[in-house]
């Protein structure tokens, strides 16, 4: 059996496809369907189980899984709300309940693949290498992500089981849609193309020109190959960059998008206050530690990857 928490939301539910595209459907998907429109994400996968992430964990420190064969847990589930202010509610949620999963795999001895973020690298003044000295959260949620991964990494050295974090950067692709305000930049800019005919950027910061600010997007399809990639090297652990190593403006963005879809206009507008000094003007991943691991995967260019979203979009709603 294989577990994936998070399994019905954007990455978990890609990484289930891809699973079933390795042959495997003994799957238990943990996740919270407080929002029932993730559900839509399961419709075109194949699994065996689903469990509510509350009942999961409380079943784990019971001890019902004690005995289960367990081939890997991917722990891709969090609250990913870079706006929820609640610390102790983000803590508990992404912090201590990684902490149980992680425990539970150390002392059976499972392969556990978790999903880290580069919000931990803060205004990114420091770089972007899996190395202390680059990391400064700016909101709770890089906060939970940074110190869980700081706990991973005292835990590394006596570890006798696979432990991988991966460090997501900017991912975008199908069966985001349940994600609101959290969706990604293409899938917001698809939606006010189809609406006004025009995109919306902010206007410089942090001295960027308008739309010039630059994140490094990696198609969600290349989250699931680096995740499968690890799970077929048990032997591999450490924590990692998920990203491509390429930085693409805002406009480069847009610009993608409308070529995708033959027509639109970029416009621009004032930059919100309450993102002041809370935002990631500049990402890109560090690939070396990835690449030196040994993934020879590649990514998708943003245009190839854009208009295959956007054929997703056009063609299925958004949905695998």
């Amino acid at each position: 059996m294989i577990i994936v928490t998070g399994g019905a939301g954007f990455i978990g539910s890609n990484l289930v496809r891809g699973l079933n595209e390795k042959g495997r459907e003994d799957i238990l998907i943990v996740d919270n369907l407080t929002n029932g429109e993730k559900c839509k994400n399961m419709n075109a996968l194949k699994f065996n189980d689903y469990i509510d992430k509350e009942t999961f964990k409380q079943a784990v420190i019971d001890g019902y899984y004690d005995e289960a064969d367990i081939n890997a847990v991917f722990h891709i589930g969090a609250c990913s709300d870079t706006m929820e202010y609640n610390g102790r509610y983000m803590m508990d949620n992404n912090y201590e309940y990684s902490k149980a999963l992680l425990h539970f795999c150390l002392d059976h001895h499972v392969p556990f693949i978790y999903a880290s973020s580069a919000s931990v690298y803060g205004n990114g003044r420091n770089g972007f290498k899996e190395s202390p000295e680059c990391e400064g959260a700016l909101n709770v949620y890089a906060f939970s992500k940074m110190q869980f991964d700081r706990y991973v990494s005292r835990i590394l050295p006596h570890a006798k089981s696979q432990v991988v974090g991966l460090r997501y950067f900017n991912v975008y692709g199908p069966q985001e849609m349940h994600k609101g305000r959290m969706a990604s930049i293409v899938y917001q800019l698809y939606n006010q193309l189809a609406k006004d005919g025009a995109i919306r950027l902010f206007e410089g910061t942090d001295g960027y020109g308008n739309g010039e600010q630059r994140r490094d997007f990696i198609y969600v399809k290349d989250v699931v190959k680096v995740n499968l990639y690890f799970w077929q090297k048990p032997k591999q652990s450490g924590i990692f960059n998920c990203g491509t190593g390429q930085a693409h403006t805002f406009n480069a963005v847009a610009e993608s998008v409308i070529r995708a879809k033959g027509h639109g206009k970029i416009e621009y507008i004032p930059f919100p206050e309450t993102l002041q000094g809370k935002y990631q003007s500049f990402t890109e991943a560090d690939p070396s530690k990835l690449l030196a691991a040994g993934y020879n995967g590649g990514f998708h260019t943003l245009e190839d990857a854009v208009k295959d979203y956007c054929q997703y979009l056009d063609e299925k709603g958004g949905y695998l």
